[in-house]
C-alpha cells in the first residue's frame, strides 16, 4: 500500500510517499481501507520531535490517528459482518490507504454522512463536546471562542449557540470571522489587530466574557484570560507552537475565575470517546452540527497540509483523501 512514511523528525518536507507492507489484522481487529484521514495540529508538532515524553515514536512512522472509511478485512476473534461497514476508526497511521484499529474501538458511521464529514470529527468531534460539558454555557450568556475558525473551535460556536449563548467568535483575518459568522458567532473579533481585549469587553457591556474557550494558547491564550470577568471561567486547550497558555493562579484567584486546562486530565477513556463520536454524528446526521472542512489534499499533499496548519492558513479541518 501507499502510505506517509517519516524517516527522520524535521519539517513538513520528511512527509514522503513510500510503499509499504499492507497491514494485517491481528486478533480483536480490523483493517481499514481509509477514504479520509484526520490532520491536526499535534501532528505537525510530533513531525518535528516535539513531545517525545508524552507520545514515543519510534522512526520510521506513519503519522496520523486515524479517519473514516469501510472494513476491508477482521482479525481473529471479530464479527466478519463488519466487512464493508463504513466506520470511524482511531489507530495509529492513519495517513495511509490501509490502517489497523481495534474492532471495539470503530464507531459506526450513519446514513447519510460522507467519509469526510466523519473524519472531520474524529478528535475535533470528541473536543468540543468535552469542552461543552467542561464549560456548561448557559442562555444569554457571553462565550468567547479564540480559534473560532478552527476544527473545534468552529464546533464550539455551534455548540454554545445551540446552548443559548451569545457567542463572541475571535480569530485572525476576514476569512476565518466570516466563517465564524455564518456560524452562528453574534460578535467577531480579529485578534491580529491591536485593542482586540478591549473590543471584546465592550461587546459584554463591559463586564466581560462568561465563560471563554482558548483554543489559541500561548501568549494570545493568557490575552483570552484577560477578557474573562469577575468570577468568570476560562478553558484552554489550544497549543500554538506547542505552548498552553500559561495562566498564574493568584491571579485567578483575586479575580475568582475558574481557570481549567482542558488537557490535563489527559485523553478520556475509550468508551466516553465511542460515545462523543457517535453523538457528534448523530448530530451531523440530523443537521445540527456541520463539520467546517476548509481544505482536502491528496495523500501526496499531507506536507502541503502541514505547512497551511503550521502558517496558520487553515480555515477548519484539514483533510487527506485517500
Amino acid at each position: 500500500m501507499r502510505a506517509i512514511q517519516v524517516r527522520e523528525f524535521g519539517g513538513p518536507e520528511v512527509l514522503v510517499v513510500r510503499e509499504t507492507a499492507d497491514p494485517v489484522a491481528g486478533p480483536g481487529q480490523v483493517v481499514v481501507a481509509m477514504v479520509a484521514a484526520d490532520v491536526i495540529y499535534l501532528d505537525t508538532l510530533l513531525r518535528a520531535g516535539w513531545g517525545g515524553e508524552y507520545f514515543p515514536l519510534e522512526l520510521p512512522y506513519i503519522p496520523g490517528g486515524g479517519g473514516a472509511g469501510r472494513v476491508l478485512s477482521v482479525g481473529a476473534g471479530v464479527d466478519t459482518g463488519l466487512v464493508g461497514r463504513h466506520v470511524l476508526a482511531r489507530g495509529v497511521g492513519g495517513y495511509a490507504e490501509r490502517m489497523v484499529a481495534e474492532a471495539e474501538e470503530l464507531v459506526e458511521v450513519p446514513e447519510g454522512v460522507a467519509s469526510p464529514e466523519a473524519a472531520a470529527l474524529l478528535h475535533d468531534g470528541v473536543t468540543a463536546q468535552m469542552l461543552l460539558a467542561e464549560g456548561e454555557p448557559q442562555r444569554g450568556e457571553w462565550v468567547l471562542v479564540a480559534a473560532a475558525a478552527g476544527g473545534a473551535g468552529s464546533l464550539l460556536v455551534q455548540l454554545a449557540k445551540e446552548a443559548g449563548a451569545r457567542v463572541i467568535g475571535a480569530a485572525r483575518g476576514e476569512r476565518k470571522l466570516s466563517l465564524a459568522r455564518e456560524l452562528g458567532a453574534e460578535v467577531t473579533v480579529d485578534y491580529a489587530e491591536p485593542g482586540w481585549r478591549e473590543r471584546v469587553v465592550e461587546a459584554t457591556g463591559g463586564a466581560g466574557v462568561d465563560l471563554a474557550y482558548d483554543g489559541a494558547g500561548g501568549a494570545l491564550g493568557r490575552e483570552v484570560f484577560d477578557t474573562v470577568r469577575k468570577g468568570g471561567r476560562f478553558i484552554t486547550y489550544g497549543s500554538g507552537g506547542g505552548a498552553l497558555a500559561d495562566i498564574d493562579p493568584d491571579q485567578a484567584r483575586q479575580r475568582d475565575v475558574t481557570a481549567v486546562n482542558a488537557l490535563e486530565a489527559g485523553s478520556p477513556d475509550d468508551e466516553t470517546v465511542r460515545g462523543l463520536l457517535a453523538e457528534a454524528l448523530r448530530r451531523v446526521a440530523e443537521g445540527t452540527l456541520r463539520p467546517t472542512i476548509g481544505t482536502t489534499y491528496p495523500l501526496a499533499g499531507a506536507a502541503r497540509a502541514h505547512e497551511a496548519l503550521a502558517d496558520r492558513t487553515t480555515v477548519g479541518k484539514s483533510l487527506l483523501l485517500i
